[in-house]
This record gives structure tokens, C-alpha cells and sequence, in this order.
């Protein structure tokens, strides 16, 4: 199990709070093609960077906030004289979701086709698992900044996540819903390996507090391209839970207004990661008043916000995992730096060492933590995310995890965070 520390309500990560960015307007993609690709730099001989996130949808929201990101640290890679004496190049394409595997396996085409070395991407764990066979074998590393599915570590040793694994989420899902109180709880859970595997490290925990699971054990999971929720509801209200934890995607705003009309206190319904989102649109008011959830990361600094604003050339609506997709790009650049090369092979073999998993000196930002590489010390990159160094499964060693609560309006803030050690196998 993962070891818990609260922090401070609120509080910023100390290495977001100290960071010193150079804010640069970046181009932004609509969406992907090898004809028009979104490039952020020269692209000549330097490190050519491809994003497979999703613009299109069941997580199209999360597509903005983790496309600044990328953009936001291209940019400032190249302010500071890009990566082996040349700027870095970006090409964003489309991961859209399962529902559309032939967007992404276009995308993935033409990515490799335009020679990149390094993919951020995919969000969703189940668009990883159809694409990462075709990405790692042709060399190339790819780093998720939101895949948390467990069946993904240590898949390959071209493959990493800036995101934790469930055992972490999962973990602290858990023990939040414990801590308020409930022990016998019902899982509303759509059949996607993100989900089960989620799923399944909430089981453990609540069972191993000597709760139970009422409903939502394997084969309990619905259909996530079903059009309507309202049997699952009903089956899941007639165990009777304490509480519900809902883990699924955009079919979370059809699935609450049920769970609503069935006479369900929703200040006992807990989402995740994949459905945590702005509802203010979508929902009644009040619809989700005291609801909670969580999100793996520590919540970015209002400055660190206010770069990938203006990476993204107006206001986000959402913030999560862009933090991550800053940190896959730089760590992913900084391992280019320390290997002296751009290929794939070069990047992957390093990507450890500047993570801090090997120790080293700690830097923030990537100019200065290339001044200390080229006077030859080890380096200790500071995630913006607050995720630790990667362990032997290519996983963040230990990460944050964000508690929200729900409003009257239907949009989040955040409660408090957790520190949680990755478990070692």
C-alpha cells in the first residue's frame, strides 16, 4: 500500500512555486496532420516531439490543458538554445478515444512518419495499450502524461508516465472515502482497462479496512458506449452503498442526473480523475454539491497557470495533467542532453537518470539543469507535478494526489493534497 502525508490545504508544490519560466507564444493545432503539423521552433536536425492527445472524444477536455503544457516547455526549450544545438520541433495529432481507433492509429502513422523520437501521449490507458506496440517497436519513446492503468508498468523500456499507476489513486480513493465515514460503498465502473484497474485498487483498500464492495466487483462493469445508464443506476441504488464512486468518462454528465432523479445524496458520490471536470454547463445547479474527488498531481501554482494560458492563447477551463505533459517534454529533452543525442534508444537510456533516480544535483526549469549536465553532475529534475523519479517500471517512484470538492455551481476546488509512495513489487 502507498504511505500517506497530508499537506496543507491549498498549498502549492514548493518546486512550482520556484520555478522561473519564460512565457512564449506558441502556435496551437486544431488538429493533427502530416501535411500541416503544429511545430513550435525549426525543426532541422534537432528533436522532433510528437503529441497523440486527445482533441477529439471522450477526453477532449483534457486535450487543452495537456497540449499547453507540451507547448509551454517547447517554448521554453527553445528560448534557452533547444536541445544538442538546435530548437525542438512539435507535431500534435489526434488520439481521440477506443470508440476511434482509426483516428488513432492515422495518427500514430504519421507521427512515425515524420520521424519523431519521443510521443507524449496517450491520455486514456486503453488508447495506449492499442497504439504503444507500434510506437516502442519502431524505437520511439513514449511518455503518458495520464495513463495510470496498472498493466502499463514496465510494459516496455521505451515506455513512461509522468502520471501515477492506480495504486496510488486508487489508494487515496479509497482511504478518502473511508475517512468520511463509509464502508460499504458501490462502484459505478465502466469496462476500460483504466477503469477496472482503478476499480480494483479501491476494492482492496476498502477491504482491507474491512469494508466491502456492494456493488461494481468484476463483471458488475457497464457498457461505456451504452446511451443510456438508468439499469445500471438502479441496479447499483438497489445494494443500497453508503456511498458511490463513479469511475468513467464523459458518460459521468448522463449518470448523475439519474443517480439525481433516483433521490441519491450526491454529497456521497466520489469521481476521479477521468470525469472530474467543469459541470457548471452540463448539470443543474447544486447537482453535485458537496461531491468529491481526486486527481493524481499537485495542483499547479496560479504563475505555472498563467503560462499554460497563454501557451494555449486564452484561459483554460481545466488545468489537469498539464503540468505532467511539461514535465514528459522536459525530461524527455534533458535525457536528449545527457546522452548527447536525439534518437529514441539515446532519450530512453537517460530518461532515469534525469528524472533523479540515479541521485544527482536538484535543478528546476531546463536551462538550468542543462548548466549543470554540461559541467558533467547528475541531475535531479523537479517536477512541476511534484512526481518523484521513475522507478524500475519506468513509473514516478511516488506522487501527489488532489482531494476536490464540488460546489454549488458545479465546478471543483481543491480540499487538500496527499503524498503517496509507489509501491515496489
Amino acid at each position: 500500500m502507498a504511505r500517506w502525508n497530508s499537506i496543507a490545504r491549498g498549498a502549492a508544490f514548493a518546486a512550482v512555486a520556484t520555478l522561473s519560466l519564460a512565457a512564449c507564444a506558441t502556435t496551437s493545432s486544431e488538429g493533427g496532420s502530416s501535411e500541416d503539423p503544429t511545430t513550435v521552433g525549426a525543426s532541422g536536425d534537432g528533436l522532433k516531439i510528437g503529441s497523440l492527445l486527445p482533441i477529439t472524444g471522450s477526453l477532449a477536455f483534457l486535450g487543452p490543458p495537456e497540449i499547453a503544457g507540451v507547448d509551454l516547455a517547447v517554448s521554453e526549450i527553445n528560448e534557452a538554445g533547444g536541445v544538442n544545438g538546435a530548437d525542438v520541433s512539435i507535431q500534435h495529432e489526434d488520439s481521440s478515444d477506443t470508440d476511434n481507433p482509426n483516428i488513432t492509429s492515422d495518427s500514430v502513422s504519421r507521427l512515425l512518419a515524420g520521424d519523431v523520437s519521443v510521443v507524449i501521449g496517450a491520455a486514456s490507458s486503453s488508447v495506449t495499450l492499442n497504439a504503444i506496440d507500434d510506437i516502442t517497436n519502431a524505437g520511439v519513446v513514449q511518455i503518458s502524461p495520464a495513463n495510470t492503468a496498472t498493466s502499463l508498468s514496465g510494459y516496455s523500456p521505451f515506455y513512461f508516465r509522468t502520471a501515477p499507476p492506480d495504486t496510488v489513486q486508487g489508494n487515496a480513493l479509497g482511504n478518502l472515502i473511508l475517512e468520511d465515514g463509509y464502508k460499504n460503498i458501490g462502484v459505478l465502473v465502466f469496462n476500460d482497462d483504466y477503469g477496472t484497474s482503478l476499480r480494483d485498487v479501491v476494492q482492496q483498500t476498502v477491504e482491507a479496512a474491512g469494508g466491502s464492495l456492494t456493488y461494481g466487483t468484476s463483471g458488475q462493469e457497464f457498457d461505456p458506449a451504452a446511451s443510456s445508464f438508468a439499469s445500471d443506476v438502479q441496479a447499483i441504488l438497489a445494494t443500497n452503498p453508503e456511498a458511490i464512486a463513479l469511475i468513467a468518462f464523459d458518460q459521468t454528465a448522463l449518470i448523475i442526473p439519474e443517480l439525481v432523479a433516483a433521490g441519491f445524496d450526491t454529497s456521497k458520490l466520489y469521481l476521479v480523475d477521468g470525469n472530474l471536470a467543469d459541470y457548471s454547463d452540463e448539470l443543474e445547479a447544486g447537482a453535485l454539491t458537496g461531491a468529491k474527488g481526486t486527481l493524481p498531481g499537485a495542483s499547479p501554482a496560479d504563475d505555472f497557470r498563467a503560462l499554460l494560458d497563454e501557451a494555449n492563447g486564452e484561459p483554460l477551463s481545466e488545468y489537469a495533467y498539464g503540468a505532467e505533459s511539461y514535465d514528459a517534454v522536459m525530461l524527455a529533452a534533458l535525457a536528449a542532453v545527457k546522452g548527447g543525442a536525439n534518437d529514441g534508444q539515446t532519450i530512453a537510456d537517460n530518461m532515469a537518470a534525469v528524472s533523479g533516480a540515479t541521485g544527482g544535483t536538484e535543478c528546476t526549469g531546463f536551462a538550468e539543469c542543462v548548466e549543470l549536465l554540461e559541467a558533467g553532475e547528475e541531475i535531479f529534475y523537479q517536477a512541476v507535478s511534484g512526481v518523484g523519479p521513475f522507478n524500475e517500471a519506468n513509473d514516478p517512484s511516488s506522487a501527489y494526489i488532489g482531494v476536490y470538492q464540488y460546489g454549488e455551481d458545479n465546478t471543483y476546488s481543491l480540499l487538500t493534497s496527499v503524498f503517496g509512495e509507489v509501491p515496489s513489487e
